[in-house]
C-alpha cells in the first residue's frame, strides 16, 4: 500500500537517475547532482559535477548518472 502522506505529495517529482545520460548545455553550468526537481526521499547529497574539466563527460560519484556537455 502506498503511503498517502508521502507518495501523493511527490508525484510531480522525477525519479533520480531515470535517464542514464543527462545532456547539459554550457549555460546550465555549474551542474550538480541530484538535479532540481528530483524527489528527495531516495536521493544523495548534492555534488557538483566537473563535466567541463573531463572532456565534456563526467559521472556522479554517488548514483553513476552520466552528464554530457553539448
Amino acid at each position: 500500500m502506498v503511503n498517502p502522506d508521502t507518495a501523493a505529495a511527490q508525484s510531480s517529482y522525477s525519479t533520480p537517475n531515470a535517464k542514464t545520460a543527462i545532456e547539459v548545455k554550457p549555460e546550465d553550468l555549474p551542474i550538480h547532482c541530484p538535479l532540481p526537481g528530483t524527489s528527495l526521499w531516495n536521493s544523495h547529497p548534492r555534488v557538483y559535477i566537473p563535466v567541463e574539466e573531463n572532456g565534456g563527460e563526467a559521472k556522479c560519484p554517488y548514483c553513476s548518472a552520466i552528464f554530457k556537455l553539448l
